[in-house]
């Protein structure tokens, strides 16, 4: 999902029309059409009053979720299922299974490098 699309569904959300989020925001309703339709984007100071004004983070707004992104990222659906089952447990298994990541990483990159 893009900002435009973000923009749109948090407006919609808020049961707002493109006219109130631009009065509320300070910018002509043809700005928020615009951005709505991804021609512009706005300035840090307009995304920040947007962001405002639907009670959102300007971040999640130009963004997204984390769980937009990690989809986007990865691309193997299984892992991003992992990840986010291991993002669920105490934080003492969660260190352990970053501590055994982090050794199994290692241990590729130096075999990687003896190989060549």
């Amino acid at each position: 999902m893009e900002f435009k699309d973000r923009l749109k569904l948090e407006r919609a959300n808020k049961g707002l029309s493109q006219s109130a989020l631009a009065k509320l925001v300070g910018v002509h309703v043809t700005n928020i059409s615009r951005y709505e339709r991804g021609e512009n984007k706005p300035t840090s100071e307009v995304l920040t009053k947007l962001a405002n004004a639907l009670t959102i983070s300007a971040d999640y707004l130009m963004n997204g979720s984390i769980d937009e992104n990690a989809a986007q990222s990865i691309s193997d659906k299984v892992l991003l299922d992992q990840f986010r089952k291991v993002e669920q447990l105490p934080e003492p298994k969660k260190k352990l299974v970053k501590e055994f990541l982090d050794a199994f990483i290692m241990k590729a990159d130096l075999q990687k490098k003896l190989a060549v």
